[in-house]
């Protein structure tokens, strides 16, 4: 897997592609945590790319989630894929994160462009 990151106005935006699993969860974990470090407190996940998630990428999802609520900050995810809907979806996590059909959606409810 292989990310891009980008700033929109002070959002952070990351997209990954590729497969988002137990090979690579710990080291993007780590990327991202470093970004939260620095002061990124806005973040945006495009999953547009994304063909595939397994568990130990679902587990980055909520740590950085878990991260940003105790740093009052925010998190949206977007672009997510009819099967990678469905395993956020069956792991309960629609309903606890801000996920959005599209980026400007998610832009808007992080508050930026």
């Amino acid at each position: 897997m292989t990310s891009k990151y980008e700033h929109i106005d002070d959002i952070l935006v990351i997209c990954p592609e590729g497969q988002w699993n137990s090979g690579n969860a710990a080291e993007t974990e780590t990327e991202i945590l470093n970004h939260l470090l620095a002061g990124e407190n806005r973040l945006l996940l495009d999953l547009s790319g994304l063909d595939y998630i397994s568990s130990a990428g679902l587990r980055v999802v909520l740590v950085v989630a878990k991260r940003l609520k105790q740093s009052a900050g925010r998190l949206a995810l977007c672009g997510m894929r009819p099967h990678i809907r469905e395993v956020f979806d069956i792991s309960g996590f629609l309903t606890i994160l801000n996920v959005t059909d599209s980026r400007e959606q998610a832009l808007q409810k992080l508050g930026g462009a």
